[in-house]
């Protein structure tokens, strides 16, 4: 039996203001103490898989779908915005309202748990949470509510109800990192990571890789802007660019970034040091400040809003499965981008070693 939410509005607003700001699509906002009356793009990974254990499959005009963001959030310029542009196109192809909370820097586990208790006894199902740091949250409150199904992007949290939307970064980053070797003539390249933790390793690594297939000599500067448990490197513009600042000053003239809305640091030091910057997860040559955009020679695509999609559109068809699915360069989950066209010269070149990796000539190391 779902459980109902039991407050007043007042007392939902205060809970509103301490988990993050609520964004109501359509007649969402309306609905939240109402009992739920229900339980992509090119890429060829869609979820499938058996059908979903609910006595009667959801309809997509009735799915109330509710999503968790990362630090940073709807506006990030990147890894949240990439999630929320897969819940528009959800909102307006498959007809579903939604709801989506917001991170808060410093938040605890327990934090997280309440924000995903919140949408779930608001009647929203299914739920998405962005980003590895809700895996412990997700695989405690997945268990509270067996009936809704749960999905979490770049983790491999457990559960009969949850599905796992993970990503092979390090292939995206290993042509990414082709660009660079190819486009430096200093024979010096940096990466900047936001914080040290095992996914942004595969960010790292695959960079290297791809850098030093094409130079095998080329020097590589890194560095991670935060330790966990503090994860304000993904937000923290102002790290970002003194990281890249010290990179452009000791000599690289590529930088990397996998740091979240601190990547917008690392294109101003880029244009002011005159150097170049790749951009990371979304076509960052798009979505950054038009001050710095030009200096985006390309941008690792990581493609969240595709996963996010699939999901939901798997729900609506009620063909949703818990588990893996991996959004690697044979399906389509990554990739690099071509916008501006500062890279059209080597695009034949990343392409054979693209090619390479799709057909397991190649094998990306992960960092691990």
């Amino acid at each position: 039996m779902r459980r109902k939410l039991d407050v007043t509005e007042g007392e939902f607003t205060l809970l509103r203001n301490r988990f993050g700001r609520l964004i109501a699509g359509t007649a969402a906002s309306a609905m939240l103490f109402a009992v739920a009356a229900c339980g992509g793009d090119d890429t060829e990974a869609a979820p499938s898989g058996a059908p979903a254990a609910s006595s009667s499959a959801p309809a997509a005009a009735s799915a109330k779908v509710g999503l968790a963001y990362d630090i940073g959030g709807r506006g990030d310029q990147s890894f949240n915005d990439s999630a929320a542009a897969g819940l528009d196109k959800a909102k307006a192809e498959l007809g579903v309202e939604v709801n989506e909370l917001e991170a808060a820097n410093g938040e605890t586990d327990a934090q997280k748990e309440e924000r995903l208790r919140l949408l779930a006894t608001g009647g929203f199902n299914p739920i998405i949470a962005v980003g590895f740091a809700y895996s412990g949250a997700i695989t405690k409150v997945a268990k509270e509510f067996p009936e809704i199904k749960f999905a979490i992007v770049d983790d491999a949290a457990e559960g009969a109800n949850i599905s796992n939307l993970v990503f092979a970064e390090e292939q995206g980053s290993f042509l990414v990192g082709v660009a660079a070797a190819l486009k430096s003539t200093k024979n010096s390249v940096g990466f900047v990571g936001g914080v040290d933790v095992p996914l942004i390793h595969k960010f790292e690594a695959g960079f290297e890789a791809g850098a030093k297939a094409v130079k095998p000599d080329i020097k590589l500067q890194k560095k991670y802007l935060t330790q966990p448990p503090d994860f304000s490197g993904f937000g923290d513009p102002a790290k970002g660019k003194t990281a890249a600042e010290g990179m452009f000053d000791a000599g690289a003239d590529v930088v990397y970034q996998a740091a979240g809305g601190s990547g917008a640091g690392v294109f101003e030091a880029a244009k002011a040091a005159g150097g170049m910057a790749i951009g990371v997860d979304s076509d960052q040559a798009k979505t950054a400040d038009p001050t710095v955009a030009d200096v985006i020679i390309t941008s690792m695509l990581k493609k969240v809003d595709v996963a996010v999609f699939d999901f939901i559109k798997n729900f609506t068809a009620n063909t949703v499965k818990p588990g893996i699915t991996v959004y690697d360069l044979k399906a389509g989950g990554v990739d690099y981008s071509i916008t501006g066209g500062k890279i059209d010269d080597i695009k034949a070149q990343i392409d054979e070693f693209k090619n390479k990796v799709i057909s397991g000539e190649i094998t990306v190391p992960t960092g691990a």
